[in-house]
């Protein structure tokens, strides 16, 4: 469709997938929304299908049958061999002639910043780091979880909270206020009675991670033990972020570092804080932003830069996804 339909962004993630198709000139054509990606459970194609039927309603509202290229920024795209092999998929749809495919991270990293340039650490369920430079260089993590290193997220902080909180009815720890938050807030009247209703899954395993803020209020209260954990956090997400820009030479330059997620688009003054206070010693050229911009944004922005187009045309994309 040339020119008219230069872009087929795509931001999947484990719960919801979204899709832009955008002109050449930065002109939005149509959005869709839908499923989660979430290929480890379901397999390639079964992910994939997810994707055509959001696409297929975006490519409608366009009044389009294909772009001239794809920019996907994929959930579980962790290691090349999985962009590869996704990349793999998508090209089989023949949805546009070229396909590129990223990580997710990516797409948010693009989406807060005016150039690809910078690092992004993402903290939601779990937590990643990116790092792109213009030329192409890039750093990343597998953020695959303990075995790759990783700690935080709302999964980690609510593991750490029930860990906690559980040693501390019990005897074996020390007290923290999490061993009466946590049960309260199911309805619970203990600890005991929380760890079965998990155990035996009446309440479900994917709930946990409403804990996490019920542990950031708690800290707010004053908790120790909560207040510790939030602090490992923004340790945590300020030297992912410290060691991106190293490896892409950028320390000595000023650097947008971009923080997105659930967790740090919440803005919670401690986290908030102590990230930025990190940061400000171990990389003083930092510059610290929380984006809350749609990361579909960034998959189509990662889009018109592989085909080249100006600054008015990302300008113009961006300003459609930051009207009312």
């Amino acid at each position: 469709m040339g020119m008219s339909a230069a872009v087929l962004a795509v931001d999947a993630g484990n719960s919801k997938t979204d899709v832009a198709v955008v002109a050449g000139d930065g002109e939005l054509l149509a959005r869709a929304r839908g499923g989660g990606f979430r290929p480890p459970a379901v397999g390639v194609d079964a992910a994939t299908d997810v994707l055509a039927e959001v696409v297929g309603r975006a490519f409608a509202a366009a009044g389009v049958d294909s772009v001239a290229h794809v920019s996907a920024c994929l959930a579980n795209a962790d290691f090349p061999v999985e962009e590869e092999q996704l990349a793999a998929a998508v090209h089989a749809r023949g949805w546009g002639r070229t396909v590129d495919v990223r990580n997710d991270t990516f797409a948010i990293l693009r989406s807060g910043v005016t150039e690809p340039l910078g690092v992004a650490v993402v903290c939601g369920a779990g937590i990643n780091c990116v790092g792109m430079r213009p030329d192409g260089q890039v750093a990343r993590f597998p953020a695959i979880g303990r075995i790759s290193g990783d700690w935080g997220g709302g999964w980690g902080l609510a593991e750490e909270a029930l860990y906690h909180a559980a040693r501390a009815e019990d005897g074996r720890g020390g007290p923290t206020a999490l061993a009466r938050a946590l049960p309260e807030y199911f309805g619970l009247p203990s600890m005991q009675a929380l760890i079965e209703a998990l155990h035996f899954e009446h309440i479900a395993q994917q709930r946990r991670y409403e804990l996490a803020p019920v542990l950031f209020r708690t800290a707010a209260e004053g908790d120790p033990v909560a207040r510790r954990l939030i602090d490992r956090l923004a340790e945590e997400i300020a030297t992912m972020a410290t060691v991106a820009m190293t490896r892409l030479g950028l320390l000595e330059e000023e650097t947008p570092v971009v923080l997105g997620g659930s967790i740090l688009a919440a803005r919670h003054e401690q986290l908030d804080t102590g990230v930025r206070n990190l940061l400000a010693e171990r990389a003083p050229k930092a510059v610290p932003r929380v984006v809350t911009a749609s990361p579909v944004l960034g998959a189509a922005l990662l889009g018109l830069d592989g085909a080249g187009a100006g600054a008015a045309a990302r300008e113009r994309l961006r300003e459609h996804f930051t009207r009312p």
